[in-house]
């Protein structure tokens, strides 16, 4: 019992690790033999887990195989465009000027209603609105609406406007994240000083805390 808990643990880590050295992307977001290699490595740990006789280096050295493998394509699609074309395929045009591309939609096997669904998504309901509809290597679908129909914004009317930048989070469940205070040459004491000023006691009554760009202190506190 206790062997096949250190061998689980073990490839847990692998897998882990392999999984964070092929880069953060959501499943969605894989490319095709990304997504490959997931389900490979997937079903790599699973033998050696199940089966404590497959000596566990057996299990492991297909996994590292298949890593260094990805990160090698991801490296080779990364420095050449034609590898890139080759290995993640390029992205394809299904509608132009307001007109759906019948040819790619067949050759891609897409489907009307899906395309429509995903208009929709983006809150774009009529096809004749859209300038390029592009199916991207990933599957996702990028919709670049036609000019008059796009959103104003304010350099569409001149008006200015100021950098706005990231509120800094300083606190996390009573967690006081220092290195943030620090990069804004902060201090704990000027941050429990201005809690105190809102009637809290204790770092460890917040559940969030943030400075926005403005340099205004929002919380929540707690509950119970």
């Amino acid at each position: 019992m206790l062997i096949g808990i250190v061998r689980t643990l073990i490839l847990f880590a692998v897998v882990v690790i392999g999984l964070r050295l092929m880069g953060k992307r959501q499943i969605g977001q894989l490319q095709p033999y990304e997504l490959v290699i997931v389900i490979m490595l997937s079903a790599l740990a699973a033998i050696p887990m199940e089966n404590t006789e497959v000596p566990l280096l057996f299990g492991l050295f297909p996994i590292f195989t298949l890593i260094v493998v990805q990160v090698a394509m991801s490296y080779l699609s990364l420095k050449s465009e034609r590898a890139r074309g080759i290995i993640c395929g390029t992205p394809s045009v299904l509608i132009e000027n307001g007109k759906i591309i019948e040819k790619e939609l067949v050759r891609l096997r897409y489907n009307i209603n899906d395309l429509l669904e995903q208009l929709r998504v983006k809150n774009i309901p009529n096809i004749a609105d859209v300038e390029f509809a592009i199916l991207e290597t990933g599957g996702q679908l990028s919709v670049i609406p036609k000019s008059q129909k796009r959103p104003v914004v304010p350099e569409d009317l001149n008006l200015p406007t100021k950098y706005e930048g990231l509120p800094v989070t300083l606190i996390i469940d009573g967690l006081v994240f220092r290195k943030n205070l620090d990069k804004l040459n902060l201090n704990e004491e000027w941050l429990r000083s201005e809690l105190h000023k809102f009637g809290v006691k204790s770092v460890k009554e917040i559940l969030f805390a943030h400075l926005d760009t403005e340099g205004k202190l929002l919380y929540q506190v707690k509950a119970g």
